[in-house]
């Protein structure tokens, strides 16, 4: 596969990636705030699949293709901005893999409470806000992994 093939693919994955990941954010939050149990169920149901759908791929797609673009072009993992933005991504998905488990186990507690027509649980709540408050540094990483891929300096590398 051809590097400028591997980019395309590993933007592609990076929009995504960052655009599944703040749009659910978004959605997950404001169904949250608008306290309609059976709403917040059916959005976080829209969530996880969304993350099984999309983020999961991408999550996967992003580290081989950077890695593999970075072996075509000869760049040493230690030069400063891959080992940044390798690091930066570790933390992202550190962050992100617990994210996963309160989603999966808040769509449950909503689901059951909108079958029971009853209002949410404090677990859900203490969760939800684990949830938001993991997102902050996943999301700051990728915001500075994505500055880092657009400002690097790549000695013979193609646009």
């Amino acid at each position: 596969m051809s590097y400028t093939t591997l980019k395309i693919l590993h933007l592609l994955s990076m929009v995504l990636l960052f655009g599944t990941g703040l749009g659910s954010a978004f959605y997950k939050w404001m169904a949250d705030r608008s306290g309609h149990v059976a709403h917040i169920a059916v959005t976080n149901r829209h969530v996880v699949l969304a993350d099984w759908l999309f983020t999961t791929p991408t999550v996967i797609i992003q580290p081989l293709t950077g890695l593999w673009m970075v072996h075509l072009i000869g760049l040493p993992l230690g030069t400063p901005w891959v080992a940044a933005s390798l690091g930066l991504y570790a933390l992202a998905g550190a962050c992100w893999l617990p994210v996963v488990w309160l989603q999966i186990r808040m769509q449950r507690l909503a689901e059951a409470a909108a079958a029971r027509h009853e209002a949410l649980p404090s677990a859900y709540w203490r969760m939800a806000r684990w949830w938001f408050w993991l997102g902050v540094p996943a999301f700051a990483a990728m915001v500075l992994v994505v500055a880092l891929m657009v400002a690097k300096y790549v000695p013979g590398a193609t646009a």
